[in-house]
């Protein structure tokens, strides 16, 4: 929210969110519950004229400039080798941990993740059912098949029981400064009602 209130484009709102992680860090329970949880989180940012991926780690990031097709995010990294911004210290700490060797290629997700990315888009899971649901639509996704795949219960993006989805967010950013963008919010926590 701080990075729409403070940035007129989204590589500027990179800048502003990790300005904040740096001074503030991030942390906090994600539920309401007695239980704790947390992780650490990832942000799809966009204008009428760009998009980023910006992944964290604590208080190091990634960044990544999408370049076309379509993208997607869900509670783990997904940023590779294909790195546009980030962390000034996120390779040397890498190094000082022993996650990586100075080596071979550096890889963000496989590095500061416990997930093995090479399964990410073929596993059954949010991320990889994201992935396809996208894909299926590639070219031709409108704002009403958005809505559809994010009421989407069976592939687990609506999500249901101890998690739930809490809200979703659809944006139409025509490219063309003349045109209004639109946004449409959940009124209620889940999003298929």
């Amino acid at each position: 929210r701080l990075g729409l209130e403070r940035a007129d484009t989204a590589e500027k709102a990179v800048t502003v969110i990790v300005d904040l992680l740096e001074k503030y860090g991030q942390g906090g329970n994600c539920m309401e519950s007695q239980m704790a949880f947390t992780y650490h989180n990832s942000f799809l940012i966009a204008d009428r004229k760009e998009a980023w991926v910006l992944e964290t780690s604590g208080k190091y990031w990634a960044a990544e400039k999408v370049e076309g097709g379509v993208r997607n995010i869900s509670n783990q990294l997904s940023i590779t080798t294909h790195i546009d911004r980030e962390h000034p210290q996120l390779r040397e700490y890498a190094r000082s941990k022993g996650w990586w060797d100075g080596q071979k290629e550096f890889d963000f997700a496989a590095t500061y993740s416990y997930v093995n990315t090479a399964r990410m888009t073929t596993t059954r899971g949010r991320y990889c059912e994201g992935y396809k649901l996208l894909n299926k639509h590639k070219g031709s996704i409108t704002a009403e098949i958005m809505m559809e795949i994010l009421r989407d219960k069976e592939s687990g993006i609506n999500m249901e029981g101890g998690f739930m989805t809490t809200g979703s967010m659809v944006s139409v950013l025509p490219q063309q400064p003349d045109l209004p963008c639109i946004h449409y919010f959940t009124g209620t926590p889940d999003p298929s009602r």
